[in-house]
Formats: structure tokens, sequence, C-alpha cells
């Protein structure tokens, strides 16, 4: 049979504006499937991942470095990912004023912060996210995708560098949104819940039927059979929402998904939905930009699923609670664990999966919350978006402990240029860089 070329913007559109992504089917595809139909590379993707506080460096830096390093203690629960994983120690901050916890969101733009007064500031300069959202964003329908997962901030900062991880600007911050339904209705243009009327909504499958059997005969056995996959998903995804609706409503904020049940955020219950909605929004060229705040700035989260009752603030503070520092860490990995296994889990359409095509940038406010230091401020790197970064992952080092003369700021401008290999800079002034880190470089970098 004759391929009919499919194009990619194709979406399913049904009754009461219900509209389905598709995922890249080899009808999109030219034909040797390596790029898409009008000559453009699949799509790579990026994010950036944050977590408050930092780690206990003795038990999160690898003992060794190279391509066989080993996991430590913190890093453990990344085993299922590991060959994926590069790790960063070492590296310094170069944010030129410290007011604690807000010069760590540095190594997100490499700007130093602005309009600082007191625990009040602004971020320097747009984010990486943003900067490579200025790149492949007009690409896909969203730009980029803000997600938050604990709601418990700092009560001590204020302004804005604290609150979003991604900001265009000074006076642009890209806020998270907290809700997976509010994500859902912003990265598909379809489901608002309300409450008690389950039994009453149209489910947007439903809603695009007639459009769904148009589409298959344009489609061969293999693409029929990806479709399929694709909408049993989608019909997973939404049945994981709804029922998570009555569960999580307070009283007068009706289908108000992620909040506190008898004082306990549903934390790792957030996290898998939004993971979720994550991958498929990769999956389905919806966006190629995220960022995920999984905890804010400065840690104000209470890790309830571990029977823990105190702020992992608090504890970072406390010289006798550095075990429960540890098992906090030890959480936000796992969580942060859950994340990549889903991405390593999606197969492509090229049969490669989410950690082959994207690259994920995680780090916190601070090398260590005891301190405040941003001396050797850690970064994780997984993915290698499509060869762009090293594989299988590293350890790289620089300096000993406990100072270095590496620059953070390197490894974002490495990541932009996965995206813009003409990108000269990142971020400004001592913060700033325009060296990229060679030494994770990929295939973007030969010659």
């Amino acid at each position: 049979m004759t391929r009919r070329p499919l194009a990619r913007r194709t979406f399913l559109r049904g009754a009461a504006q219900a509209v389905v992504a598709l995922p890249l089917l080899e009808a999109m595809l030219d034909a040797h499937g390596t790029a898409l139909a009008d000559a453009t590379p699949l799509p790579t993707r990026f994010m950036t991942w944050f977590f408050g506080n930092g780690v206990l460096l003795p038990r999160f830096e690898p003992s060794a470095t190279g391509p066989d390093y080993p996991l430590s203690e913190q890093l453990a629960p990344l085993a299922d990912v590991r060959d994926y994983v590069t790790v960063l120690t070492g590296l310094q901050n170069r944010c030129e004023q410290i007011i604690t916890h807000h010069e760590g969101m540095t190594a997100f733009n490499g700007h130093t912060m602005v309009e600082i007064d007191g625990l009040f500031s602004k971020a320097g300069g747009p984010t990486i996210d943003q900067r490579i959202a200025a790149v492949v964003g007009e690409r896909t329908p969203i730009a980029s995708v803000h997600l938050g997962i604990s709601k418990h901030v700092s009560i001590m900062d204020s302004g804005t560098t604290m609150f979003a991880l991604s900001h265009k600007g000074p006076n642009e911050p890209q806020y998270p949104r907290y809700s997976p339904q509010e994500v859902w209705t912003e990265l598909f243009g379809a489901f608002v819940p309300r409450p008690d009327d389950r039994a009453l909504r149209t489910s947007i499958l439903d809603a695009v039927r007639d459009d769904v059997a148009r589409l298959r005969g344009r489609l061969g056995k293999h693409d029929n059979q990806r479709l399929d996959a694709h909408l049993d998903g989608v019909a997973a995804l939404e049945k994981k929402i709804t029922a998570a609706a009555p569960l999580c409503s307070l009283p007068g904020v009706p289908g108000q998904a992620n909040v506190d049940v008898d004082g306990v955020e549903p934390i790792t219950a957030v996290n898998d939905v939004m993971a979720d909605l994550l991958v498929y929004a990769f999956a389905c060229d919806i966006t190629r930009v995220a960022t995920c705040m999984f905890i804010g700035g400065a840690a104000e989260t209470v890790f309830a699923e571990l029977g823990q009752t105190a702020g992992h603030h608090f504890h970072t503070h406390d010289a006798g609670a550095q075990d429960l520092v540890h098992d906090g860490v030890v959480y936000i990995m796992e969580r942060f664990a859950d994340l990549l296994r889903k991405f390593k889990a999606w197969e492509d359409i090229d049969g490669t999966n989410l950690l082959d095509s994207s690259i994920v940038y995680c780090s916190s406010d601070c090398a260590e919350g005891i301190s405040h230091t941003i001396a050797r401020q850690p970064i994780v790197l997984a993915g290698h978006g499509r060869g762009q970064l090293v594989y299988p992952g590293i350890h790289h080092q620089v300096t000993p402990y406990p100072y270095s003369d590496g620059n953070m700021s390197d490894v974002l401008l490495t990541c932009l240029r996965a995206f813009d290999p003409s990108a000269a800079s990142v971020g400004g002034g001592a913060a700033g860089s325009t060296t990229p880190l060679g030494v994770i470089a990929g295939k973007a970098f030969a010659g």
C-alpha cells in the first residue's frame, strides 16, 4: 500500500473542543525514518528539575570519577537509569551576591540576582530553559511547561527568584502549576474537572472517536498499533486524574488536585501523575521544554511519607538530624528516578526512548543546607539529547574537596549548545560562561 505522508501537527478533534495530540508515527517520518517528513530533525527535549536545600556532600559525591563511577548512598535510587546519568561535582556557583538560597538559583541561569533588598530578589536574567525555549519553542504548540510538586514554599524569602524555577527575565517569572488538572488543561486543551459529576462527563476519547476512525484509514498496521497504545495510555492517564479529584478536594475548591490530606502533601502521587503528563507532552511534541520544582527553595517541605514531622529545612540546620536530612535526599532522588524511569520506558518512533532524546538538568539552591554553601554545588544530568552529551554517563569532579575553581555555568552553556551550536555565552558577569564543559559534550562538539 502506498504510504500517504501525515503532517506532524495532526491532532484528533472532536465535540466540545476536545483535542488529543498524536505520538510520532511512521507516517510522519522521512523515507529513512531518521527525521520528520519535512526533513527537520527528530525532536530533542530539555528539562530542569529542582530540589531545595542541597545534599550531604560526603554521602552524595561518588567515590571515584570516570565512566565506571560507583553510585553513592544518595544517588543509589538512580541505579535503574545509571547509564544515562552524569554526575558533576566540585563545581563553583560564581554568583556575586550572597543572601542565602537566592544565590543558589544562579545555577539555573548564570546571572547574579537583581533588585536585592534583604531576602527579596529577582532573577538577573533568563534561565537556561528559556534560552532553549527561545530556540525550539516555536516548533511546538507550547514553548515550555512548568510543573510544581510540593506547595510548601519559604515564608522568609520574597521577590520572585525563589518561587519560580523558570524566568524569561527579571520581571517575567514563569510560575509552576501545582495541579495536575491544570497542567492537563494547559497541555491538551480539554478536560476541565468539576465536582461530583464524573458520571456525566464525556470522555475526551469518546469526543474524538469519529476522528480516530477516519485517521485509522490513513495509517498502516504498525502505526495503528502505536495509535492504540497511545490512546490506551491517554485513557489510563485520564482515569488516574479523574479518580484523584474527589480524594484531593478541599471544601469550596471543586476538582482541585494536589492538596494536603490531613496536613500531608501527596508528594509521591502528584509527582507520579506530573511525570506521566510530561512524558505525553514530550512524546506528542506538545512541548520540548519543561521545568519541575520538586520542593521549593530552602525546602520547607515535610517528608511525612517518611514519618518525618518537621520540615526538611529545619532538619538541615540541626547537626543532630543529619540522618533525617540523608533520608530526605534519598527520597528526593527516588522521586527523580521515578521520572527518569518513565522517560526510559517510553519507546519513541525511531526505537529510542525519551532519555535518549532528552537532557534533564538537576540541581539545588546550595551544596549543603547546614552551611548554605554554594561551593561544590552538584549537578546531575540525565539523558544525552540524541548524542549531544556523553553516553554512558560519567562522574566528573573539578579540583579536590572542599573547594574548586570550576564554573557551574559552563554546564549551562554545554546544554544550550546542544540546541544552539552557535551560542557564545550563558549568563553574565562573574557568574556567566563563555566556555562549555567539553568533557561532557557529545557529537554536537565534534570538530
